[in-house]
Protein backbone atom coordinates (compact mmCIF):
# COMPACT_ATOMS: atom_id res chain seq x y z
CA UNK A 1 0.00 0.00 0.00
CA UNK A 2 2.85 2.43 1.31
CA UNK A 3 4.78 1.31 -1.69
CA UNK A 4 1.76 2.14 -4.22
CA UNK A 5 1.45 5.45 -2.62
CA UNK A 6 5.24 6.25 -3.01
CA UNK A 7 5.07 5.18 -6.30
CA UNK A 8 2.20 7.45 -7.54
CA UNK A 9 3.87 10.61 -5.57
CA UNK A 10 7.13 9.97 -8.01
CA UNK A 11 5.02 9.93 -11.25
CA UNK A 12 3.17 12.58 -9.82
CA UNK A 13 6.25 14.74 -9.37
CA UNK A 14 7.38 13.42 -12.84
CA UNK A 15 4.40 14.87 -14.65
CA UNK A 16 4.98 18.58 -13.11
CA UNK A 17 8.57 18.71 -13.39
CA UNK A 18 10.10 21.14 -15.74
CA UNK A 19 10.20 18.02 -18.36
CA UNK A 20 6.51 17.35 -18.19
CA UNK A 21 5.98 18.88 -21.61
CA UNK A 22 9.02 17.22 -22.79
CA UNK A 23 9.41 14.21 -24.71
CA UNK A 24 12.55 12.85 -23.71
CA UNK A 25 13.81 8.94 -24.83
CA UNK A 26 14.73 6.93 -21.27
CA UNK A 27 18.72 7.39 -22.39
CA UNK A 28 18.29 11.25 -23.14
CA UNK A 29 18.61 14.63 -21.13
CA UNK A 30 17.47 18.20 -21.63
CA UNK A 31 19.81 21.29 -21.76
CA UNK A 32 18.65 24.23 -21.73
CA UNK A 33 19.69 28.23 -21.08
CA UNK A 34 18.63 32.21 -21.52
CA UNK A 35 20.84 34.41 -23.62
CA UNK A 36 21.07 38.33 -22.89
CA UNK A 37 22.90 40.81 -22.94
CA UNK A 38 24.70 43.30 -20.41
CA UNK A 39 21.76 44.94 -19.59
CA UNK A 40 19.31 41.80 -19.31
CA UNK A 41 17.49 42.18 -22.57
CA UNK A 42 17.17 38.68 -24.63
CA UNK A 43 19.46 38.22 -27.42
CA UNK A 44 17.21 37.54 -29.74
CA UNK A 45 19.36 37.02 -32.90
CA UNK A 46 22.03 34.34 -30.89
CA UNK A 47 22.84 30.90 -32.18
CA UNK A 48 23.70 28.26 -30.39
CA UNK A 49 25.78 24.76 -30.94
CA UNK A 50 25.72 22.20 -29.33
CA UNK A 51 29.21 19.70 -29.70
CA UNK A 52 30.11 16.14 -28.38
CA UNK A 53 33.44 15.63 -26.73
CA UNK A 54 34.63 14.81 -29.91
CA UNK A 55 34.02 17.63 -31.59
CA UNK A 56 30.94 16.67 -33.52
CA UNK A 57 28.19 18.51 -33.76
CA UNK A 58 25.19 17.56 -32.18
CA UNK A 59 22.47 20.50 -32.58
CA UNK A 60 22.49 23.32 -33.50
CA UNK A 61 20.07 26.59 -33.84
CA UNK A 62 18.92 30.09 -32.72
CA UNK A 63 17.11 31.21 -29.78
CA UNK A 64 13.06 31.72 -29.65
CA UNK A 65 12.40 35.47 -28.59
CA UNK A 66 12.76 35.29 -25.33
CA UNK A 67 16.35 34.19 -25.84
CA UNK A 68 16.06 30.76 -24.58
CA UNK A 69 16.96 27.36 -26.23
CA UNK A 70 15.61 23.87 -24.82
CA UNK A 71 17.21 20.26 -26.90
CA UNK A 72 17.31 17.33 -26.05
CA UNK A 73 19.99 15.10 -26.46
CA UNK A 74 21.49 11.77 -25.43
CA UNK A 75 23.09 11.94 -21.48
CA UNK A 76 26.81 12.73 -21.52
CA UNK A 77 29.48 15.49 -21.64
CA UNK A 78 28.65 18.34 -24.35
CA UNK A 79 30.42 21.56 -25.24
CA UNK A 80 27.85 24.12 -25.82
CA UNK A 81 28.83 27.45 -28.12
CA UNK A 82 26.65 30.62 -28.10
CA UNK A 83 27.13 33.23 -30.60
CA UNK A 84 25.64 36.91 -31.79
CA UNK A 85 26.24 39.62 -33.95
CA UNK A 86 28.27 42.48 -31.76
CA UNK A 87 28.74 40.34 -28.83
CA UNK A 88 32.10 38.50 -27.57
CA UNK A 89 31.62 34.42 -27.94
CA UNK A 90 30.21 32.35 -24.96
CA UNK A 91 31.90 28.86 -24.28
CA UNK A 92 30.41 26.62 -21.83
CA UNK A 93 30.96 22.35 -20.50
CA UNK A 94 27.41 20.73 -19.70
CA UNK A 95 26.94 17.34 -18.55
CA UNK A 96 23.68 16.22 -18.96
CA UNK A 97 21.29 13.03 -17.10
CA UNK A 98 18.94 10.55 -18.02
CA UNK A 99 15.99 12.20 -18.01
CA UNK A 100 17.11 14.73 -16.22
CA UNK A 101 17.59 18.69 -17.09
CA UNK A 102 20.56 20.31 -17.03
CA UNK A 103 20.15 24.12 -17.43
CA UNK A 104 22.82 26.99 -17.42
CA UNK A 105 20.39 29.69 -16.21
CA UNK A 106 20.97 33.22 -17.75
CA UNK A 107 23.74 33.25 -20.21
CA UNK A 108 24.96 37.08 -20.39
CA UNK A 109 26.92 37.75 -23.72
CA UNK A 110 29.37 40.78 -23.59
CA UNK A 111 29.41 43.46 -26.34
CA UNK A 112 32.58 42.55 -28.65
CA UNK A 113 35.09 45.55 -29.60
CA UNK A 114 34.75 46.22 -32.79
CA UNK A 115 37.55 45.76 -34.98
CA UNK A 116 40.22 48.83 -35.82
CA UNK A 117 38.55 50.59 -39.17
CA UNK A 118 41.09 51.15 -41.85
CA UNK A 119 42.49 54.78 -41.71
CA UNK A 120 41.08 57.78 -43.63
CA UNK A 121 42.55 58.15 -47.32
CA UNK A 122 42.58 56.76 -50.40
CA UNK A 123 43.18 52.54 -50.89
CA UNK A 124 42.74 49.92 -53.30
CA UNK A 125 41.84 46.21 -53.90
CA UNK A 126 44.46 43.78 -53.98
CA UNK A 127 43.28 41.09 -56.96
CA UNK A 128 45.46 38.62 -55.97
CA UNK A 129 44.09 37.82 -52.38
CA UNK A 130 40.13 39.04 -53.40
CA UNK A 131 37.61 37.40 -55.20
CA UNK A 132 34.18 38.43 -56.78
CA UNK A 133 32.17 35.12 -57.37
CA UNK A 134 29.04 33.56 -57.94
CA UNK A 135 26.41 31.10 -57.69
CA UNK A 136 23.49 30.40 -60.50
CA UNK A 137 20.77 27.90 -59.80
CA UNK A 138 20.60 25.21 -62.69
CA UNK A 139 17.56 22.61 -64.08
CA UNK A 140 15.98 24.08 -60.67
CA UNK A 141 18.48 21.31 -59.13
CA UNK A 142 22.45 22.09 -58.93
CA UNK A 143 23.87 24.95 -58.30
CA UNK A 144 26.88 26.19 -61.05
CA UNK A 145 29.68 28.47 -59.24
CA UNK A 146 31.76 31.30 -61.17
CA UNK A 147 34.18 34.01 -60.52
CA UNK A 148 35.67 36.76 -62.77
CA UNK A 149 38.92 36.34 -62.86
CA UNK A 150 40.28 40.42 -63.74
CA UNK A 151 39.00 43.36 -61.77
CA UNK A 152 40.22 46.26 -60.10
CA UNK A 153 38.81 49.08 -57.39
CA UNK A 154 39.19 52.10 -55.47
CA UNK A 155 38.04 53.15 -51.91
CA UNK A 156 38.04 56.58 -50.68
CA UNK A 157 37.81 55.95 -46.58
CA UNK A 158 36.04 58.90 -44.97
CA UNK A 159 35.63 59.98 -41.42
CA UNK A 160 33.45 59.22 -40.67
CA UNK A 161 33.05 55.86 -42.35
CA UNK A 162 30.01 56.70 -43.32
CA UNK A 163 31.12 59.21 -45.99
CA UNK A 164 33.45 56.61 -47.94
CA UNK A 165 32.99 55.64 -51.19
CA UNK A 166 33.83 52.41 -53.67
CA UNK A 167 34.74 51.96 -57.20
CA UNK A 168 34.87 48.69 -58.96
CA UNK A 169 35.56 47.98 -62.58
CA UNK A 170 35.44 44.02 -63.43
CA UNK A 171 35.63 42.42 -66.65
CA UNK A 172 32.71 40.80 -68.48
CA UNK A 173 35.00 38.35 -70.49
CA UNK A 174 36.77 37.23 -67.98
CA UNK A 175 34.07 34.98 -66.28
CA UNK A 176 34.95 31.80 -65.90
CA UNK A 177 32.78 28.73 -64.59
CA UNK A 178 35.37 26.13 -65.36
CA UNK A 179 33.88 25.05 -68.37
CA UNK A 180 34.68 26.80 -71.71
CA UNK A 181 31.85 26.12 -74.03
CA UNK A 182 29.23 27.23 -71.14
CA UNK A 183 31.56 30.45 -70.35
CA UNK A 184 31.57 30.95 -73.77
CA UNK A 185 27.79 31.22 -73.87
CA UNK A 186 28.07 33.74 -70.55
CA UNK A 187 29.96 36.07 -72.81
CA UNK A 188 27.32 35.92 -75.51
CA UNK A 189 24.78 38.08 -76.39
CA UNK A 190 22.51 35.98 -74.24
CA UNK A 191 24.28 36.72 -71.52
CA UNK A 192 26.85 39.29 -70.58
CA UNK A 193 27.45 40.06 -74.35
CA UNK A 194 30.90 41.25 -73.20
CA UNK A 195 31.80 42.31 -77.11
CA UNK A 196 29.09 45.59 -76.31
CA UNK A 197 29.34 45.81 -72.76
CA UNK A 198 33.07 45.00 -71.76
CA UNK A 199 32.86 45.76 -68.21
CA UNK A 200 30.52 45.73 -65.16
CA UNK A 201 30.98 48.62 -62.95
CA UNK A 202 30.11 49.25 -58.76
CA UNK A 203 29.82 52.92 -57.44
CA UNK A 204 28.73 52.48 -54.12
CA UNK A 205 28.12 56.19 -51.57
CA UNK A 206 26.51 55.14 -49.19
CA UNK A 207 28.10 53.05 -46.30
CA UNK A 208 25.51 52.20 -43.58
CA UNK A 209 26.57 50.52 -40.25
CA UNK A 210 24.12 48.17 -39.23
CA UNK A 211 26.19 47.73 -35.66
CA UNK A 212 28.77 44.93 -34.72
CA UNK A 213 30.81 44.12 -38.10
CA UNK A 214 28.10 44.62 -40.12
CA UNK A 215 27.87 47.25 -42.85
CA UNK A 216 25.51 47.97 -45.99
CA UNK A 217 27.17 49.27 -48.92
CA UNK A 218 24.65 51.08 -51.41
CA UNK A 219 25.51 52.00 -54.89
CA UNK A 220 24.88 51.80 -58.79
CA UNK A 221 25.33 49.07 -61.02
CA UNK A 222 26.02 48.78 -64.49
CA UNK A 223 25.53 45.64 -66.32
CA UNK A 224 24.75 45.02 -69.92
CA UNK A 225 24.00 48.09 -70.18
CA UNK A 226 21.41 48.93 -66.97
CA UNK A 227 22.45 50.97 -63.88
CA UNK A 228 20.50 49.46 -61.15
CA UNK A 229 20.30 50.13 -56.86
CA UNK A 230 22.10 47.60 -55.71
CA UNK A 231 22.85 46.88 -51.40
CA UNK A 232 26.02 44.89 -50.54
CA UNK A 233 25.08 43.24 -47.20
CA UNK A 234 29.34 43.40 -45.96
CA UNK A 235 31.19 41.84 -42.68
CA UNK A 236 33.78 44.23 -41.91
CA UNK A 237 36.99 41.54 -41.13
CA UNK A 238 39.59 44.21 -39.53
CA UNK A 239 42.56 45.14 -39.87
CA UNK A 240 46.09 43.02 -40.35
CA UNK A 241 49.48 43.07 -42.19
CA UNK A 242 50.78 41.07 -45.25
CA UNK A 243 54.11 39.56 -45.53
CA UNK A 244 55.90 42.46 -45.99
CA UNK A 245 54.92 44.41 -43.37
CA UNK A 246 52.44 45.65 -45.11
CA UNK A 247 48.82 47.57 -43.64
CA UNK A 248 45.55 45.46 -45.18
CA UNK A 249 41.67 45.36 -44.35
CA UNK A 250 39.95 42.98 -45.15
CA UNK A 251 35.81 42.26 -45.82
CA UNK A 252 33.09 39.64 -47.13
CA UNK A 253 29.94 41.18 -48.98
CA UNK A 254 26.78 39.49 -50.82
CA UNK A 255 23.81 40.38 -52.78
CA UNK A 256 21.46 38.91 -54.64
CA UNK A 257 20.71 40.22 -58.40
CA UNK A 258 17.95 38.87 -60.78
CA UNK A 259 18.43 38.76 -64.16
CA UNK A 260 15.49 40.26 -65.64
CA UNK A 261 16.30 43.81 -63.65
CA UNK A 262 19.59 43.65 -66.14
CA UNK A 263 17.58 42.21 -68.94
CA UNK A 264 19.77 39.63 -68.73
CA UNK A 265 16.74 37.28 -69.59
CA UNK A 266 17.91 34.39 -71.82
CA UNK A 267 15.72 31.10 -70.80
CA UNK A 268 14.89 27.84 -72.12
CA UNK A 269 12.85 25.35 -70.39
CA UNK A 270 13.16 21.53 -69.75
CA UNK A 271 10.42 19.44 -71.09
CA UNK A 272 8.91 18.95 -67.59
CA UNK A 273 8.86 23.20 -66.91
CA UNK A 274 12.00 23.35 -65.41
CA UNK A 275 14.19 26.77 -65.80
CA UNK A 276 17.35 26.04 -67.12
CA UNK A 277 19.05 28.74 -65.48
CA UNK A 278 17.48 30.36 -62.34
CA UNK A 279 16.25 33.69 -62.46
CA UNK A 280 18.66 35.13 -59.66
CA UNK A 281 22.46 35.19 -59.12
CA UNK A 282 24.04 35.06 -55.80
CA UNK A 283 27.07 37.15 -55.28
CA UNK A 284 30.19 36.41 -52.65
CA UNK A 285 32.90 39.32 -52.67
CA UNK A 286 36.19 38.42 -50.61
CA UNK A 287 37.74 41.28 -50.46
CA UNK A 288 41.61 42.72 -49.28
CA UNK A 289 42.79 46.81 -49.29
CA UNK A 290 45.73 48.17 -49.62
CA UNK A 291 46.43 51.79 -49.09
CA UNK A 292 46.83 53.34 -52.70
CA UNK A 293 50.54 53.85 -53.70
Amino acid sequence: MFGGLKGNRTSRAQRMGPLAAVHTPPDAGVLSCRVLDPVNDPVTNAEFTVTDTLGRTVVSGGVDPYGSFMTTVPAGEYRLAVSAEGFAPYRAVAQVGEGSLASLGDVTLQVAQPPEMPAPGDWEIEPTHSSIAFTARHIGLARIHGRFNSFAGAVRIADPMERSALHVVIDAATIDTGVRMRDDHLRSADFLDAPRFPTLEFYGDRFAHRGGTRWAVTGALSLHGVTRTVTLDTEYLGLGNGMEGEVRAACRATTELHRDDFTVSWQTMLARGIAVVGPSIRIDLDVQIVPKG
